[in-house]
């Protein structure tokens, strides 16, 4: 279904939303968008196997293993990362097809930032979904900062557009790491080589964003996954 979503927003909103904007080659700015936000949804989901495995008792399982907290923390977050990287690889190439251009070494870089990105959302969701352990709860959460994380962002539109429908929103966009994530992309493709002369920000960003879940994840997960009933 998500698969169908990604090419409908191509042949659709894409196609459409392209002769509606006065943006220079706003399609291609889509696309590149539309590949970060299908990241960061699949790598949301690794939140949802943390109840799935916590109703079915994985939990006493894995607490018995010869491994510390965080070793389990840091492979979930690695591991829900690298399988939202993995779905998501061939809807990157279909829009790397879409844009038509790549800058090899930009490219590489911008690579990595992905894999980062995708690992430190993996980890926020893990450290969302341990905070709360109520299923409900959480997806509910979880579409309120999609709404947000996404929407507040320049994975649809550039931030100029943003901070001229609304200062405080191109504020919030500035430091959104949907947004450097969404730049890098761009960056690598060659799309924005004109609009961002510096990626060293949005990659110090995104690194920060990453290790900041994934330090705050192992703490919050070795002191609340013992703790209280799972909803």
């Amino acid at each position: 279904m998500r698969a169908i979503w990604f090419v409908s927003q191509i042949a659709l909103f894409g196609l459409i939303a392209s002769r509606m904007m006065s943006i220079p080659n706003y399609f291609q700015y889509y696309v590149a968008g539309l590949s970060v936000m299908t990241l960061y949804s699949a790598a949301i989901f690794i939140g949802f196997d943390i109840y799935e495995e916590a109703e079915h008792g994985v939990f006493e399982y894995l607490l018995s293993l010869p491994v510390s907290r965080k070793q389990l923390v840091l492979g979930r977050s690695i591991g829900g990362g690298l399988r939202a990287f993995i779905y998501v690889g061939p809807l990157i190439a279909l829009s790397l097809y879409v844009i038509g251009a790549i800058n090899p070494l930009s490219f590489l870089v911008a690579l990595f930032a992905l894999f980062l990105f995708s690992f430190g959302v993996s980890g926020m969701s893990i450290t969302i979904a341990v905070i709360i352990k109520s299923s409900d709860r959480f997806d509910i959460l979880m579409g309120v900062l999609d709404a947000l994380i996404v929407r507040l962002s320049t994975a649809m539109y550039p931030l100029a557009v943003v901070q001229a429908a609304n200062p405080l929103y191109g504020g919030l966009a500035s430091f959104n790491p949907v947004t450097y994530a969404a730049d890098l992309f761009r960056w690598g493709t060659g799309i924005e080589t004109m609009t961002l002369s510096n990626p060293l920000w949005p990659l110090l960003g995104i690194i920060a964003f990453f290790a900041f879940f994934t330090f705050v994840g192992v703490i919050i997960y070795d002191r609340r996954i013992e703790g209280g009933g799972w909803q």
